[in-house]
């Protein structure tokens, strides 16, 4: 085993049970481990950091980083470059004899493969993020006509939050008619009325695991967050029923053994046959679990094999500028032989 450094927030949670806005972990075997942090965060540290020693580094986490390192005397380190900025890692070279490795993301492929504890964690956090779509759709339903995106947006926030019981994934995104066009639309002074197509896409974290899902809907008093949608606009209906056969066409290949990138060509393919190719911007999925965007990514170029225990998105998606837009979003889980949706 190299020794290895991180900073990552959801990669020092991954290691050993905690994290912080100011931390550094470093392992240099199996029994040697420590988690650097200041004073501000000692105390909870030692309460919740698991196989790893915490070590108080005052205000310079970096010159203990270095002593440790100079203790052990490993003749390799291996990092991630992503999360060292210049002026640090030059701090470290220059302190050092060791040979460092750089392996971008080696945490989070790591992570890819998700343990049984992390799936079960996975599927609480899509089923409270399913809830909570629920609760925003009978707000809206309530008191959400004439309220703007802003306003529709500072509500989803709240809802999702369940009162302060939940975290957010990722700010919202609210999007009514031709905002939704935009993949990650901003908020605007847009009102809402009944008959008009709105966009969610939102998640929560549970125990500090994410959950992601997009759906879309006609706004009136029947509105649901269900995948099976009804638009008075036949162009809206055309749209949405490609996109959606887009989703499930893509999930029902899912299996340990084939190329992500084949996913993202099946939902891709189904767009493309429908005349709409060239308005599918984006790629159809990515992974999920401590961080919202993690490995597998799911696209054109990907090269990466399904593997049972791999859960990420499947997310075709249609936007005609100036008009509307389309995203279909699941979590799914490769199992053994097949696939779960989440």
């Amino acid at each position: 085993m190299n020794t290895y450094i991180l900073q990552n927030e959801n990669a020092l949670f991954y290691e050993c049970n905690f994290s912080c806005d100011n931390a550094i972990f470093v392992r240099f075997n199996k029994k040697d481990a420590f988690f650097i942090t200041d004073s501000r965060y000692t105390t909870e540290a030692k309460e919740f950091v698991k196989n790893a020693e915490v070590v108080n580094g005052e205000k310079n986490l970096t010159q203990k980083l270095i002593e440790l390192i100079k203790k052990f005397n490993p003749k390799n380190i291996t990092f991630d470059p992503k999360e060292w900025s210049v002026e640090k890692f030059e701090c470290l070279k220059k302190e050092l004899r060791v040979n460092f490795i750089s392996s971008p993301n080696f945490s989070q492929i790591k992570r890819e493969i998700k343990r049984k504890d992390e799936i079960d964690i996975l599927k609480k956090a899509a089923n409270e993020g399913r809830l909570a779509f629920d609760r925003f759709c009978e707000f809206v339903k309530k008191d959400g006509i004439g309220l703007s995106e802003e306003e529709l947006f500072f509500h989803a926030e709240l809802i999702f939050k369940d009162r302060g019981k939940l975290r957010l994934s990722f700010s919202p995104i609210v999007a009514i008619n031709e905002n939704s066009a935009k993949p990650h639309a901003t908020p605007t002074k847009k009102s809402l009325k009944n008959g008009d197509l709105l966009l969610v896409d939102a998640g929560i974290t549970y125990s500090r695991y994410c959950s992601d899902r997009t759906r879309v809907c006609e706004v009136n008093s029947n509105m649901s967050f269900s995948k099976e949608q009804y638009f008075s606009c036949k162009k809206r209906q055309k749209i949405y029923d490609t996109v959606l056969l887009a989703n499930k066409e893509a999930i029902k290949i899912v299996k340990p053994g084939i190329k992500a990138s084949e996913v993202d060509k099946v939902a891709r393919e189904v767009i493309k046959e429908a005349g709409y190719g060239e308005f599918f911007i984006h790629s159809t999925g990515h992974g999920v679990g401590l961080d919202i965007h993690e490995l597998p990514i799911v696209s054109q170029n990907s090269e990466a094999i399904l593997k049972e225990g791999m859960i990420f998105t499947i997310e075709p998606g249609i936007y005609l500028p100036n008009e509307f837009g389309v995203r279909v979003e699941d979590m799914v889980l490769v199992t053994k032989d097949s696939v779960e949706v989440l």
